[in-house]
């Protein structure tokens, strides 16, 4: 018979991955299709930006649900919401910039201003700004905030950089892959605070990635290779696949590392 003094353990797993190699790739490529995948929808399928923009938010509000309740990392569930966050906040920015006129250094500016507050909140509210300790509810809320703000962000940075002072895409992505380069050296070797350093390369990695989707998608004329979006989308939501299942295999012998045991008193 238990006593009124035996304690119940139980596990609380980290809802999101580890940093590896492999999350930085696909993160890459999920938002290099969340730039080309936002240009199908609205311009080839003639949906419009409105249009689109409500569509895919609903879809992602379907895949968070499943997301948050899956109460620990679940490599499907949690690359699918990476996916279609990233298509959302880069249509967020498009329509403030394309449908409400507002200029990109005013967007940049302002979702910056919006990362930083939801940092802010985070922190008070949780006491910690670490990744690697997503346990509630909440902590994944603020989460995700800080993911949507980072892609509309990065978006508004990158389009800024690439069109308004017309570095083009392939400068733009040389510019901000190096900027992620000296931010990694920073990490290994000088000390760079690593939750910093981690939020700092997640909003870089945006910027390229859409660099590297427009380089590859738009026509010739434009400074592009002319893949199309279609076709550079297919190649993108293929290698995602195969990387998530690789990780999912991979992941079932990891589990248990993923979580911590807490007392249930």
């Amino acid at each position: 018979m238990p006593t009124p003094s035996t304690t119940a353990q139980a596990i609380i797993y980290n809802r999101v991955p580890r940093v590896t190699a492999d999350f930085w790739l696909i993160k890459l490529m999920a938002v290099t299709m969340g730039e080309t995948a936002a240009d199908y929808l609205n311009v080839q399928m003639g949906l419009g930006l409105t249009a689109t923009s409500l569509i895919m938010s609903a879809v992602l509000a379907l895949a968070l649900a499943w997301q948050f309740a899956q109460k620990r990392y679940v490599p499907a569930a949690y690359w699918l919401s990476v996916v279609l966050i990233s298509i959302v906040g880069t249509l967020i920015t498009d329509n403030l910039v394309d449908n409400f006129h507002v200029p990109l250094l005013d967007t940049t500016i302002a979702f910056s201003l919006a990362l930083a507050l939801t940092f802010l909140l985070w922190f008070r509210t949780e006491g910690t700004l670490s990744i690697h300790s997503i346990f509630t509810d909440r902590r994944e809320a603020f989460y995700w905030l800080a993911i949507l703000f980072t892609f509309a962000l990065g978006t508004a940075a990158g389009d800024l950089v690439a069109e308004q002072f017309a570095l083009g895409y392939l400068a733009t992505g040389i510019l901000f892959g190096m900027i992620i380069v000296s931010l990694t050296i920073g990490y290994f070797f000088l000390g760079l605070d690593p939750i910093l350093g981690f939020w700092l390369v997640y909003i870089l990695t945006r910027p390229l990635g859409a660099s590297l989707g427009d380089l590859l998608s738009q026509p010739v004329r434009y400074g592009g290779l002319g893949l199309g979006t279609i076709t550079t989308s297919a190649i993108f939501l293929a290698a995602i696949v195969l990387i998530v299942i690789f990780m999912s295999l991979r992941h079932e012998g990891e589990e248990i590392d993923q979580g911590r045991v807490v007392q249930d008193l």
